[in-house]
């Protein structure tokens, strides 16, 4: 009886359900773009206070404007994807097709936010700091 149920535990172990893997996988990139999309609002929090004084204010705001609008619009894209059968074989196209989207808005963003990081708003260095070592 014991290896009756450890053959059906194997075979369940090696069948991968893809709907559960990709639930759990939009599960994940959903929040890892929560935590992004919170850091860049309290980052466009910091460049409206600080105002036109940042040497890069336009820039910073537009950046930071695409970035969250990317996020906005992979995590749209998210719910989406997670509402679809990956057992269909026209929604698993379709699947795939929102997969790619979501991979190029996420791309796109972290590259705003590492453009906006070369530019003034590291964490590590406090904006105090910056305008005593202005010459």
């Amino acid at each position: 009886m014991a290896s009756g149920l450890e053959r059906v535990n194997e075979n369940e172990m090696k069948a991968m359900d893809a709907n559960r893997y990709a639930t759990k996988k939009t599960i994940a990139q959903g929040m890892l773009d929560i935590a992004l999309l919170t850091a860049n609002a309290s980052q466009l929090k910091y460049i409206l206070q600080v105002g036109e004084q940042h040497q890069f204010y336009k820039l910073m705001l537009i950046l930071i404007s695409l970035s969250i609008v990317m996020q906005v619009a992979a995590g749209l894209l998210l719910v989406i994807q997670s509402l679809i059968n990956m057992h269909n074989t026209k929604d698993r196209k379709r699947g795939f097709a929102i997969n790619h989207f979501i991979d190029a808005f996420i791309f796109l963003s972290v590259f705003c936010d590492i453009m906006k990081m070369n530019f003034g708003m590291d964490p590590a260095v406090p904006h105090s700091d910056v305008e005593l070592l202005k010459p």
